[in-house]
Formats: C-alpha cells, structure tokens, sequence
C-alpha cells in the first residue's frame, strides 16, 4: 500500500570542523557514522546517514567543512561542500559557542541569497552559560535572519529531539529516496577506511595524518569472522617508518584499536592485516584520488 503522504529529503550538514557536525549527525542517525575525532578535516567525503520510519526518510549528508584549497585534495572537498548548497531540501548549519561567523562569510553571504530552510544549530552550549547563549542567538538572528535557531548540545543531546521534529515537518512529502533498510550510502570498506584513518589522526602528530591514504585491499565477510587486508599509503619513507613505528609499536596500536572498533560496528570477530606502502604524490595525483574516492 502507498503512503500518499510519505515525507522524504536531503538534509545537508554544514559548517567548518570541531563545530560538532559529526557528533551531531551521529545523535540524529543513532550509529557512529560520520568518524569524530577533535582533528580538523577528517570527514573528507560526504557520508550520508539515513533515517527510516514508516512515514519519512531523512537522509543527511556531512559535507566537509568549509575550508579554503590548499592542494587539490582539500580542493576537491571545497566542490562537495558547494554542491552541498544545491542539492538540499533543509540546511543545518553548525556553529558552537567559540565560533566566530567571519570564517565563513562569502558561505554565509551564499545560504543567505538560498530560498532553503535554515536551521542553525548552535552547539556546545553544555560549556557555555544562559547569557552567552541569548547574546548568540542574537547575533545569529541578525546575520542569518531567516534561519530558526536551535541551542543544542550534541554530545549530551539536549534539544536533538526538538531539531530532528522540526526536520521532519520541513521535508517535502516524496517517495523514499533509498531502499528502507539502507542506514547509509557508504560501503562496508569505507567505514574500515574511516576508523583506520581516525586511529592514525588520533595517534600521530603534525601533518602525517593528512598524508596517509587508506585502500582496503580485501573485505571477506566470512560466517564467523570478518578478514580484511588494509593498505596505509604514505607519501614518503621517512613517514613510512613513524607509522611503522620503533619495533612496529606504533602499527600494532592503531591495529588493534582499529579491530576493537571494527568489531563493535560490524557486530562481529574482525582479524584484520594493515600494511604500510609509500606512493610518492597521492595527494596530486588526479589518478590516486579518484582511486581514493575524491
């Protein structure tokens, strides 16, 4: 039986990093989708959560946060995050209270002249006090004056609930977009690649983490055990080594938090190989990021 009243739309995410947007978008999907981690620029691809129920179909997009090109990579996460204006059907924009709005104004200036529904989710407001909060909102309402402001706290979700009723009342009524049973467009290997790469920005200092690239090589899912082959590229031996690590202390630490987490999500044993290879100019080279995905 058709539901003539069935609701569904894209919900695209935006804002720069640290604002919160991944943990955000996890409290309103319900599963660690988007990785977290407090390192700028790790959620380089536009991962989309999906939400299901009988009457409505949200699907939310992260875009990478707003960032001005520094090699062709972040380039090519600047285009997701323009895209992300045109193909929306709500906008939730996410600021915290530390942000100040001058980062972003040509962005801001661009959702402004946008006939889009905006709501601002003002996040972080555990760490903050009533008064900072009013003069926020304030502000806000004075630079975006049609958006509908929200102060939440993603992390303990406080007002989720409030942001996540007004979402579904905005959607246009449509068909679902994507199968009912699909929580998100992203491949089992990509979310193996995600918590490798998070366990590295966790664990390495300086600009190694933005010069790896991951490839899983091999994903068997076997009936009581998940084999997967990963391949941690760098982009010169020098680095190949602090990954490595002395007596490969430093890989053995990121295999076996990567598996830890593998095996909660995959809900499953994880017996997973990661190997370390240098390929001299990933980052430039057109050919190794469409292989990566950008």
């Amino acid at each position: 039986m058709e539901n003539n009243n069935h609701k569904a739309g894209f919900v695209n995410i935006i804002g720069n990093p640290n604002t919160g947007k991944s943990t955000l978008m996890n409290a309103l999907v319900g599963e660690k989708i988007s990785i977290i981690t407090s390192k700028a620029q790790t959620t380089r691809h536009r991962i989309m959560g999906i939400v299901n129920s009988d009457d409505f179909q949200i699907v939310y997009s992260d875009t990478p946060g707003v960032l001005q090109p520094n090699y062709k990579l972040q380039e090519s996460m600047l285009n997701f995050s323009k895209s992300a204006l045109t193909d929306a059907d709500i906008f939730l924009y996410v600021t915290d209270i530390y942000e100040t709005a001058d980062k972003n104004i040509d962005f801001l200036n661009k959702v402004k002249k946008s006939s889009i529904p905006v709501l601002l989710v003002l996040n972080k407001i555990d760490l903050s006090n009533p008064k900072q909060v009013d003069d926020l909102t304030v502000f806000w309402q004075t630079l975006l004056p049609q958006a509908e402001i929200f102060p939440t706290s993603a992390l303990e979700k406080f007002n989720v609930d409030n942001l996540l009723n007004r979402v579904i009342e905005l959607l246009p009524v449509s068909p679902p977009f994507f199968p009912k049973d699909q929580l998100t467009d992203k491949s089992e290997r990509f979310f193996v690649s995600e918590i490798i790469r998070e366990k590295i920005l966790l664990h390495y200092k300086k600009e190694i983490p933005y010069s790896v690239e991951i490839e899983v090589e091999e994903f068997r899912n076997e009936e009581k055990i998940i084999k997967i082959r990963s391949i941690i590229y760098v982009a010169r031996n020098s680095q190949k080594g602090i990954i490595i690590g002395h007596q490969g202390k430093a890989i053995k630490r990121v295999g076996t938090e990567a598996r830890i987490d593998m095996e909660e999500f995959f809900g499953k044993k994880v017996f997973l190989e990661l190997f370390v290879k240098v390929s001299k100019n990933w980052r430039d080279s057109p050919l190794s990021l469409e292989k990566f995905g950008y």
